[in-house]
């Protein structure tokens, strides 16, 4: 009788869990407050950045939507979004006008990821457990990407996707070095250049997956602050553990939040606001938006 008692028990908290971790945390957005004394002597701190990643929306994704709306009243002077913004092939338009509307008078970068070129796909979660990087994995339908840059583009954002441009902002030049998609295999790392200039107030790297060959570089090339998504936060963590998965060769201590990598380099890594469709569910890592101080270091 004892053992069937712990049997139910333990279906039930079973099932209790994976009830949260589909109906209730996935819609449970948060908006983290982090400072980062990264910026250069002599700027006119501080900076306030919002950093958004892997929204993989989908039509009439109305809870996202009012998240990024309320994120955005908090008077950001930049937004950066670290890819993964498609989730379906019907949503590029509104995700442009979703996006023209958070970036509407402010500094605007952004990068694409895996999922704004292809659609998402069925695959078995418990490969990530076993597998850190997976550059043969099935891809879905081919997306509209260059659709998705054009109308972002006309909304006066930045895609900086394997590019490098200089911003200004209110504490001074922005240098910004972009790197394409590692995990796609889109990253052509020659685009970070040369060390970056000292008439700066930063000098900032953007990527969506935090490839340890992407950062290196940013580090090298004496960038002061990277940042990234892609890692979900691990999607699912376990408490006074963390996270079990990066999908990347990222240590799965950095694949949320600020840390530092390597010999100066900040980074930054979004839990981001969305997942896919064929894994919907969260664990102990809430959806987020993250809004930066950045202020002189």
């Amino acid at each position: 009788m004892r053992a069937r008692r712990l049997a139910l028990a333990l279906a039930g908290a079973g099932l209790g869990a994976a009830a949260y971790a589909t109906l209730v945390e996935p819609r449970w957005f948060a908006l983290r407050e982090v400072e980062a004394a990264v910026l250069r002597p002599g700027a006119r701190g501080p900076l306030r950045v919002l950093h958004l990643s892997d929204l993989h929306l989908w039509p009439r994704h109305e809870a996202i939507a009012r998240a990024l709306r309320r994120f955005a009243t908090t008077d950001p002077q930049v937004v950066v979004v670290t890819g993964d913004i498609l989730g379906h092939r019907d949503v590029v338009d509104e995700a442009v006008d979703l996006l023209a509307e958070v970036g509407s008078g402010r500094v605007a970068l952004a990068v694409l990821g895996s999922n704004d070129r292809f659609g998402p796909t069925p695959k078995n979660p418990l490969r990530y457990l076993t597998r850190r990087d997976a550059p043969d994995e099935p891809r879905g339908a081919p997306l509209d990407a260059p659709r998705l840059v054009a109308g972002l583009e006309a909304a006066g954002w930045h895609v900086v996707d394997n590019r490098a441009v200089r911003v200004e902002t209110a504490v001074g030049t922005i240098d910004v070095r972009g790197v394409g998609d590692a995990h796609l295999g889109c990253a052509r790392l020659e685009t970070v250049g040369g060390p970056a200039p000292d008439d700066v107030a930063l000098a900032l790297g953007v990527t969506h997956a935090p490839y340890t060959a992407v950062l290196d570089r940013f580090d090298r090339a004496g960038l002061d602050l990277a940042l990234a998504g892609h890692t979900h936060g691990g999607q699912v963590r376990v408490p006074g553990l963390g996270a079990l998965v990066a999908n990347c060769d990222l240590p799965l201590a950095q694949t949320r939040g600020l840390s530092d990598y390597g010999a100066g380099l900040a980074l930054h890594v979004s839990a981001g606001l969305g997942q896919s469709r064929y894994a919907p569910v969260r664990f102990a890592c809430r959806p987020e938006a993250t809004l930066l101080t950045l202020t002189p270091a």
